[in-house]
C-alpha cells in the first residue's frame, strides 16, 4: 500500500471501515466487547489473540485517532488520553520512580508547573527548573539521576523558545529522555521527533479539535516505551479517551493543516499590525524579526504559530484592552477556530506566585491572543480598537 504523505495522513491515516463500508469513520460507542467463546476470552486476555477487551484499555475509534496522529507526527505509536494534562502527568510518572530527577523549563503552563513543583516531590521524585534558554545551563543542571527533561516550546504564554535539538543532545548525553509538550505549536508547526524528542504530548483540545467541542490528549513515543512503561499506567489508572471524543478529534485532524496554516498566516500579519500600532509595549510572535529568538523559530518551526502575546504595561491597560474587544472572546483556551484572548496572570497562571510569574515574563500587562479563522480585516479592526482603549487606560 502506498505510504501516505503529510496531507493524506491527516485524512486517511488509521482509517478502518466496518462491514457497512461507511464513508465517515464509525463511532464505536461501547464500554466492552463480547467473545465467541470462553476460550476466545481467555486467549484475548492472555494476549494470544488480537482484539479489544474494554474501552478503558482500547477502542476501535480511539485507535483510529491514535494511528492517524502517530503517523502525522512521525512517531512509532500513540496512546490517547482524556485530556492533555492526563498525557503529561501519566507520561512523566511512567518514566520515573522515587529517587529519580526531573529537569524542566520554568516557563510552563500552570498545571504542568504544579505537577513538577508540587506533585512529583510527594512521591519521592526530585525536580528542578532551568530559567535559561542556553543549552549549557541545561547541561549544568543535569544530575546523575535525571531521567526526564521536560519542556514546552513555544512557551505558554510568553512564546519564548528553546532549542529542541540542543537540549535533546544534553538529555541524551545524561541518559535522560526528552519529553516535549507540543500543544502550542501543533504537529503542523513543529515536529519534535525530527529534532531529537523521545516523547511528545498534546492537549488535543487545542488545535487538533480546534473548534471548542471536546477535550482530549495524546502521548506519542516509540513502541517499546509506550507498550512496556506507559500502557500499564493507562490500563490501570484509567485516563482513557471517550470514543465519541476520539471521533471528534479524528474529524478535527482532517482540517488541521488548513486551519493552522491559515491561522498562522493571519497571526503573522496581525503581529506586524500590533507592533506598528504602538499601543503595546512589546509584541511577541516567533516569526517577528523583533523576537529575540527569531532565527531559532525559523529553524525549528514551519510557521510562527497561531498565538500572539503583547505586553500592555499594566493590569488596567490589559483589562481595558480585553473589555474593548467586540469580536475576539475573552477565554482561557487557545488553538480554536474562534479568536480568544487571555490575561494569564489572573487566569491560566494565577496559581503561580507573583515573583515566579514575573521571573518568567508573565507581568500584569501581558495578554495572550489565540488567532482564529475570522477575517484578518475584522480582527485587525478589533485589535486596533482594543489597543486604543489600552493606551487611554495607561
Amino acid at each position: 500500500m502506498e505510504e501516505f504523505d503529510f496531507e493524506t495522513q491527516l485524512v486517511r491515516g488509521g482509517l478502518t471501515r466496518s462491514s457497512f463500508g461507511e464513508t465517515s469513520e464509525a463511532i464505536y460507542l461501547t464500554s466492552g466487547f463480547v467473545y465467541e467463546s470462553a476460550e476466545a476470552a481467555e486467549a484475548r486476555f492472555k494476549g494470544e489473540e488480537p482484539g479489544y477487551i474494554y474501552s478503558r484499555y482500547g477502542n476501535p475509534t480511539v485507535h483510529m485517532f491514535e494511528q492517524r496522529l502517530a503517523g502525522l507526527d512521525g512517531a512509532e505509536m500513540a496512546y490517547a488520553t482524556a485530556s492533555g494534562m492526563a498525557a503529561v502527568f501519566n507520561g512523566l510518572l511512567a518514566c520515573v520512580k522515587a529517587g529519580d530527577h526531573v529537569l524542566a523549563s520554568r516557563v510552563l503552563f500552570g498545571s504542568c508547573f504544579y505537577i513538577i513543583a508540587n506533585l512529583l516531590p510527594r512521591y519521592g521524585v526530585e525536580t528542578s527548573f532551568v530559567d535559561s534558554a542556553d543549552p549549557a545551563d541545561w547541561a549544568s543542571a543535569m544530575r546523575p539521576n535525571t531521567k526526564v527533561v521536560f519542556l514546552e516550546t513555544p512557551a505558554n504564554p510568553t512564546l519564548a523558545l528553546l532549542d529542541l535539538q540542543a537540549i535533546a543532545d544534553v538529555a541524551h548525553a545524561g541518559g535522560a529522555r526528552l519529553l516535549v509538550d507540543n500543544a502550542l505549536a501543533s504537529p503542523i508547526v513543529q515536529r519534535p521527533f525530527s529534532l531529537g524528542a523521545d516523547i511528545v504530548v498534546y492537549s488535543a483540545t487545542k488545535h487538533i479539535d480546534g473548534q471548542g467541542r471536546c477535550m482530549g490528549g495524546a502521548i506519542l513515543a516509540d513502541k517499546a516505551f509506550l507498550e512496556t512503561e506507559f500502557q500499564p499506567f493507562l490500563r490501570h489508572t484509567g485516563p482513557s479517551l471517550s470514543p465519541f471524543n476520539a471521533w471528534v478529534l479524528v474529524k478535527g485532524l482532517e482540517t488541521l493543516a488548513l486551519r493552522v496554516e491559515r491561522q498562522s498566516e493571519t497571526a503573522l500579519k496581525l503581529a506586524h499590525r500590533i507592533e506598528a500600532h504602538g499601543g503595546a509595549k512589546r509584541t511577541l510572535y516567533p516569526f517577528l524579526e523583533s523576537h529575540p529568538q527569531h532565527a531559532l523559530a525559523r529553524r525549528q518551526m514551519t510557521t510562527g504559530g497561531t498565538l500572539v502575546s503583547l505586553d500592555l504595561g499594566s493590569k488596567a491597560a490589559a483589562f481595558a484592552f480585553l473589555n474593548a474587544l467586540e469580536i475576539i472572546d475573552i477565554s482561557n483556551n487557545l488553538g480554536d477556530a474562534k479568536s480568544l484572548a487571555t490575561h494569564p496572570a489572573t487566569t491560566t497562571h494565577r496559581a503561580l506566585p507573583e515573583a515566579d510569574r514575573r521571573a518568567i515574563g508573565i507581568g500584569e500587562g501581558l495578554v495572550r491572543v489565540s488567532i482564529g479563522l475570522e477575517s484578518e480585516a475584522a480582527l485587525g479592526r478589533d485589535l486596533d480598537r482594543a489597543l486604543d482603549a489600552a493606551r487611554a487606560a495607561s
